[in-house]
């Protein structure tokens, strides 16, 4: 008889069982995949850490989380400064002073944010009151270069829908920099586990039973009375047998591919917001732990090409959709989990948000104090 069973052994699950195994508890760790980890799983070839299920940067403005991760392992300098691929031209994201030099050939701070202004009043004078849609928000915050250039092309393909018929605020606000910094994140903790993060949950489930290659829902009645709680992380409407209908998701398919270059695209991040071009992004993985001559030391290179994709049942699903519709749906599931009294919910799938990954340790560590508390 175990304390709890974890179906699930992302990064919550993970977390979780480790602070409840630190209470003295003991935990059963299941897996429907032939490895453990979640997403965040890595598979290594030719000495790359190739992040198996779309790029994963580790970034926080929470010391406690990073310094509970850093008990773990050891993260590396990483910093995420993706670029921007427009039909062959290159741009710096996130728009700081370099993209706007690339995009205008302004060098000044107050010269960039003029030409942002004048883009601005320009849609003010067709777009009245509040925006109705992503487009209208988007020309609102930055005008028609920059939506044009690197949001609108890019996120219809995310999205598969025109940003006209998407809601405003998936795009509440985009920031603008007058700087020339290239750094995405914010946070001031920034980087990538040493030797992947394969590491990371290897450490967290030290001592913690492990089974993969076992289907919750296909050994639900067996698996239900090992253990006085469930702790569940994966889809809800799957765990309530889809009475309310069926959640939506975008999915993400990948195309990889392993070439006899050092050196591919000289960044582990190139967006590509053309309409043309199928695929969102190409990720070189040996960028997020290779730095100067490392890289090219290493003969050989691991490239993922993504392509995002309608989610269907059987497929993977990755970023929720939270329209209004969706958002119905799981209001209803999650009236359901609060009168659980056996079992908890945690984690991006089974809370139906996209969830970071330090969010996603942060919200491990809450669930498991209060567990312990209890």
């Amino acid at each position: 008889m175990y304390d709890y069973l974890v179906v699930g052994s992302g990064l919550f699950g993970s977390v979780f069982a480790h602070q409840m195994k630190q209470a003295g508890k003991y935990c059963l760790v299941i897996d429907r995949r032939n490895h453990l980890g979640g997403n965040i799983y890595c598979e290594n070839i030719e000495g790359i850490n190739v992040h198996k299920y779309g790029a994963h940067i580790f970034h926080t403005a929470n010391r406690e989380v990073w310094d509970f991760v850093n008990k773990f392992v050891q993260f590396n300098r990483y910093t995420n400064c993706p670029i921007a691929n427009y039909k062959g031209k290159l741009y710096n994201l996130p728009f700081n002073m370099n993209t706007f030099y690339q995009m205008w050939g302004v060098t000044t701070p107050e010269q960039a944010l003029a030409k942002i202004e004048q883009q601005r009043a320009i849609a003010r004078q067709t777009i009245k009151g509040e925006p109705q849609n992503l487009e209208q928000q988007a020309l609102l915050l930055v005008g028609h270069d920059i939506y044009e250039t690197l949001i609108k092309s890019y996120t219809e393909k995310q999205w598969g829908r025109p940003c006209a018929e998407l809601p405003a605020f998936i795009i509440r606000r985009l920031p603008l920099r007058f700087v020339f910094d290239n750094n995405y994140f914010n946070d001031p903790y920034q980087g990538i586990p040493i030797g992947g993060y394969n590491k990371l949950i290897d450490a967290l489930l030290d001592g913690i039973e492990t089974k993969t290659n076992v289907d919750f829902f296909e050994h639900r009645d067996e698996l239900t009375g090992v253990a006085k709680k469930i702790v569940f992380t994966g889809p809800i409407d799957q765990f309530y047998d889809y009475c309310y209908g069926h959640l939506q998701y975008r999915t993400v398919r990948f195309e990889q591919e392993t070439l006899n270059m050092p050196n591919f695209q000289g960044n582990a991040v190139v967006n590509y917001t053309d309409s043309e071009t199928p695929y969102t992004r190409i990720i070189e993985h040996k960028h997020f732990e290779m730095f100067g001559v490392a890289v090219e030391q290493c003969q050989k290179t691991v490239v993922s090409r993504e392509y995002s994709t309608e989610w269907r049942p059987g497929m993977e699903p990755y970023y929720p959709i939270n329209d209004e519709r969706n958002s119905a749906i799981y209001a209803r599931y999650r009236h359901l989990a609060e009168a659980e009294t056996s079992v908890l919910f945690g984690g991006r799938l089974a809370e139906y948000k996209y969830y970071d990954m330090a969010p996603t340790v942060e919200r491990a560590l809450d669930l498991s104090m209060k567990e312990i508390c209890n």
